[in-house]
């Protein structure tokens, strides 16, 4: 531990986040942050677009004490004939190593559950190590590959890695 940390720990309070099921008035700050931690933004009205099918739920992480620091993330899946995909997660830079992914994933699986699915997927870039993590805590294995799937800014090609999770 480094010299103070002790100290820090006792004299900084802590940002609690709570999760809430996503709203359509959620959709902007969706589309902010998505833009943040994408190359290719999803439009808000992209975003209202996936929320007004009975299919798509979602939940948001919100500052629930501390100062109002505005969305720490979202997570937005799709559920139809037993399975559910991730449609897409993102959590702000600010509250990176907060447990917002792994909480927001979690309240994806159980509504998946509960809404009688059996199997969630989800695609994400090889090279994004922290979501792999993540997911493979989870207990998510891939299960297939997309060569040249995620564009980048700079012309380049990478590939997503098709991953599954059984909830049985």
């Amino acid at each position: 531990m480094k010299p103070g940390a002790f100290l820090e720990n006792l004299f900084v309070r802590k940002i609690e986040f709570d999760i809430f099921p996503a709203e359509n008035s959620d959709c902007d700050e969706f589309s902010r942050l998505h833009g943040e931690r994408f190359y290719r933004r999803w439009g808000d009205g992209e975003f209202h677009s996936l929320m007004t099918q009975d299919t798509v739920f979602g939940f948001s992480a919100r500052v629930t004490s501390g100062p109002s620091l505005g969305l720490g993330g979202f997570v937005l899946a799709r559920a139809a004939a037993g399975e559910a995909e991730i449609l897409t997660i993102a959590v702000s830079d600010k509250f990176g190593r907060q447990g917002l992914g792994w909480r927001l994933m979690l309240a994806a699986m159980r509504e998946t559950r509960a809404r009688g699915g059996e199997t969630i997927f989800l695609e994400v870039d090889e090279g994004n190590v922290s979501a792999l993590g993540l997911y493979r805590k989870l207990g998510f294995r891939q299960v297939a590959e997309r060569k040249g799937y995620y564009a980048d800014g700079d012309g380049g090609r990478s590939t997503a890695l098709v991953m599954r999770l059984d909830l049985r």
